[in-house]
């Protein structure tokens, strides 16, 4: 009979023989030493896993670097579409492949390319212009893709190059003011009291309509010192003739005398005359010679006053001293600071009266920028929050710059029809530098800057081919006038080529991955 056997009873663990722990140590070391190697050479997919257990694994078709099967990887093997010919470095344009000297070089057919010249050349001489590095090689780079799939993905699309009016102009703050030279600030020419204020603000004037009337005890001096030395002057005429007509009977030296009597009297005479001239009074239609004082004294009553207002002041009322304020120049009162009794001096200004016609635009130009100013040169003003530009030309600039903001002064006229324009008012000065009616033009987006070029990616002429790779070639070109939604080709460029409008900014990413990743494209290798 058996005995029941005693599970729960104590029995020591029979010890572990050394070489099977080391066995299963190696056995584990082994198993990891193996999965790092597999995952190696599949670079860690586990869709490759299967790899690992291959005597012969097949060679992945990827290209890394261009992000394209390797098959048919352009760039890793040059035989599968050749590169053209390279022409290398234009000088004269700045770009590389000069697509103006080598018009081979394009993808479309070239059309009136003498004028297409002489435009690029003309816009590069007028003013400077972002150049290119000549050792820069990012031209020979072409971006691939996979597909018209990933293509679409990315969402790259292509404008052709157009022509457009453009114009290139420096942008300076300006203000609209009245001409200066047609400005009369007017004041009495003698101290008085005002008798009377014949026009108010804003009345339109012609020149010589009086403005105001002036009581000036200066006037009436002069006036009774111009009508003594006449009536002394005729009294001393009049002894002369007698002695002379007297002969021999007159002594030598009263004749003498009077003589010199006579030149005195002319002398006063002529100087109580220029004295109502200087107080703007006008003299040129009295004849002095044969007058009578009477006569003389009726004309110097309302002297300088017009006929249709003398006609109606009463000469037994009216005071003589009366001093007229006129108008020199045709134009509009634009300020009035005189009331009728109002006592005024010759500093103090009554009246102001502007040419509205005629005004100044005055801009102040970076001095940076003076260099590019010519006299004549056509300038567009535009107000503050107004659509239409009006045009001028260039007529003075001036040869020092303001010490507080180093800006140079600029002028230009305008001949404001009908005064619609108000003095005063600030806007926009645009001087124009180049009008261009057929520029070459790109949208904005198109253009990119690499570094140290202005580069365009330009689709292959094949790339509509389904056979062919799709990929587009980078293009060095210059630019010039840049607006909101343009910008004008110099040099690198044909009309019709096609350029990477939306997604531009994708390929100008994989080019300057490509960059770093080769050493900087202006120091690689030739």
């Amino acid at each position: 009979m058996f005995e029941p056997v005693d599970h729960n009873k104590n029995e020591s663990t029979p010890p572990r023989h050394p070489f099977i722990e080391k066995a299963v140590l190696v056995l584990v070391l082994l198993s990891l030493g193996t999965l790092a190697y597999g995952g190696h050479r599949v670079g860690w997919k586990v869709s490759k896993f299967s790899a690992l257990w291959s005597q012969t694994s097949e060679k992945e078709d990827w290209c890394d670097l261009h992000h394209v099967p390797e098959s048919v990887c352009i760039e890793c093997d040059p035989k599968l579409v050749p590169k053209a010919k390279e022409f290398g470095w234009c000088a004269k344009h700045g770009v590389a492949e000069c697509p103006l000297c080598h018009p081979e070089t394009t993808s479309v057919p070239v059309k009136d390319l003498e004028k297409i010249t002489l435009r690029a050349e003309l816009g590069l001489k007028s003013q400077e212009r972002s150049a290119n590095n000549p050792i820069c090689k990012s031209h020979q780079r072409r971006i691939q893709f996979a597909s018209l799939e990933e293509i679409e993905k990315a969402g790259i699309s292509v404008e052709a190059a157009w022509t457009a009016p453009m114009i290139e102009f420096l942008s300076a703050p300006a203000e609209i003011i009245f001409d200066q030279t047609k400005v009369a600030h007017l004041a009495a020419r003698s101290s008085g009291t005002v008798w009377k204020v014949m026009k108010h603000l804003g009345e339109k004037v012609k020149a010589g309509e009086i403005l105001a009337l002036v009581d000036s005890m200066e006037v009436g001096k002069a006036k009774s010192d111009l009508l003594q030395m006449v009536a002394l002057s005729q009294l001393r005429t009049l002894t002369l003739g007698r002695l002379r007509a007297a002969g021999q009977a007159t002594p030598f030296a009263t004749l003498e005398e009077a003589e010199s009597s006579l030149r005195e009297s002319t002398i006063k005479l002529n100087a109580a005359r220029q004295t109502l001239v200087n107080l703007g009074l006008p003299m040129d239609n009295i004849n002095m010679q044969g007058i009578t004082t009477e006569m003389l004294e009726s004309k110097l009553h309302f002297l300088g006053i017009p006929e249709n207002i003398a006609v109606k002041l009463d000469p037994t009322k009216t005071t003589r001293n009366l001093l007229p304020l006129v108008s020199p120049i045709d134009g509009i009162i634009v300020s009035r600071e005189v009331v009728a009794g109002e006592v005024v001096d010759a500093s103090k200004i009554l009246f102001e009266v502007v040419d509205n016609e005629h005004k100044w635009m005055t801009l102040d130009v970076k001095s940076e920028d003076a260099r590019f100013l010519n006299l004549g040169q056509k300038v567009l003003f535009q107000e503050n929050q107004s659509i239409k530009d009006i045009a001028c030309n260039l007529s003075w600039v001036s040869t020092q710059a303001d010490l507080k903001t180093r800006t140079v002064k600029a002028r230009a006229n305008l001949n404001d029809e009908g005064g619609k324009m108000r003095a005063n008012t600030f806007g926009t000065g645009k001087i124009i530098l180049r009008e261009e009616p057929q520029s070459l033009c790109v949208p904005k987006e198109s253009v990119h800057w690499e570094g140290c070029c202005n580069v365009v990616f330009v689709r292959d002429a094949n790339f509509l081919n389904p056979d062919a790779p799709k990929f587009f070639s980078v293009r060095k070109v210059r630019i010039g006038i840049r607006d909101d939604n343009q910008v004008e080709i110099l040099a690198g460029l044909l009309p019709g080529e096609l350029v990477v409008k939306q997604g531009s900014g994708l390929l100008l990413s994989e080019l300057l991955k490509g960059s770093l990743g080769e050493g900087c494209a202006c120091h690689s290798k030739k």
